[in-house]
């Protein structure tokens, strides 16, 4: 008898349609948070293997810091166009605007850390009870341990000692009245495996993932798109480079690489060579070793 079997990215395409699927038999408002970037991207290739040639059993979910990569949000608004399927947008500045946060101030100003009550309050409004999301354990420490279906308490917040056994990939969904679930389907990918698919499914990506001259500024050894909305210091300096970014996040707080890598097949050569995480370029991270740990107890995806 001929032996069946999977190469490695079907066997974590299959392990991500199944946790989807999942998500939609056992939540009644679930959502999937998208920010444009190549890991919300590629969820969305799964969820269409998943659902097609029905419609999502969610939304497409952003929360707009009002900072993001203008790339990122024309490559947005054309997705969910060519999708037909629904938008949900949270606005951190009706929330500034509102006086319901409070913007930063100073060198290291950023909206990053504020997307956590405008997600609160998204979810609040919208009554979802899962929020799909694109993180992966090979990111950042205190993503490495959490559950793939991670309970949220009634106010958003992660406890890290009360999360479930997810034994034979089997998940629990249930919650009590005000809490909510997020649910990362592609946990147990590599920034290179989301890569290498990309590569395989032919996936369009926002052209900022890939070489392109950009004015930056460097600031801290690292390397900044120039922006109106980054607060300048004296011991700032501007540069034209050719650079691309490894993630997308707000504009005030992810750094660029020097890069050639105008190809995706450049740009998987460039991952296998490279020592640094690409949440190493994440400025928000660096304040403390605890960093994204303490955001997520507080809500932060």
């Amino acid at each position: 008898m001929k032996q069946y079997t999977l190469d490695y990215l079907d066997q974590l395409e299959a392990e991500a349609i199944h946790i989807l699927r999942e998500v939609a038999g056992q939540f009644e408002r679930p959502a999937l948070l998208f920010s444009g970037g190549k890991d919300s991207i590629t969820l969305v290739r799964l969820a269409q293997k998943a659902f097609r040639p029905g419609k999502f059993p969610f939304p497409l979910v952003h929360i707009d810091t009002g900072h993001n990569f203008d790339e990122t949000i024309q490559f947005r608004d054309q997705l969910v166009e060519s999708l037909g399927e629904e938008l949900v947008v949270g606005y951190v500045q009706e929330a500034i605007d509102s006086k319901k946060v409070k913007e930063q101030s100073g060198k290291y100003a950023s909206r990053n850390s504020l997307q956590t009550y405008t997600l609160l309050e998204t979810i609040e409004k919208h009554q979802f009870d899962a929020c799909i999301g694109g993180a992966r354990r090979d990111e950042e420490k205190a993503r490495a341990k959490e559950r793939i279906f991670s309970v949220r308490d009634d106010f958003g917040q992660w406890q890290p000692k009360k999360q479930r056994p997810e034994l034979w990939n089997i998940y629990n969904g249930k919650i009590n009245k005000g809490e909510n679930v997020r649910v990362f389907p592609i946990s147990n990918w590599t920034e290179l495996d989301v890569w290498n698919y990309i590569k395989r499914e032919g996936i369009d990506i926002p052209s900022i993932y890939y070489a392109h001259e950009r004015e930056c500024i460097e600031r801290d050894g690292q390397l900044m798109a120039n922006s109106p909305h980054i607060n300048l210091d004296v011991n700032d300096t501007f540069t034209k480079q050719t650079v691309r970014f490894r993630t997308v996040g707000d504009i005030t707080c992810t750094a660029a690489v020097s890069s050639k890598a105008s190809t995706i097949d450049e740009v998987i050569e460039e991952i296998k060579a490279s020592r640094i995480t690409e949440r190493g370029l994440r400025i928000d991270d660096q304040q403390s070793e605890a960093a994204m740990e303490d955001r997520k107890k507080v809500g932060y995806f």
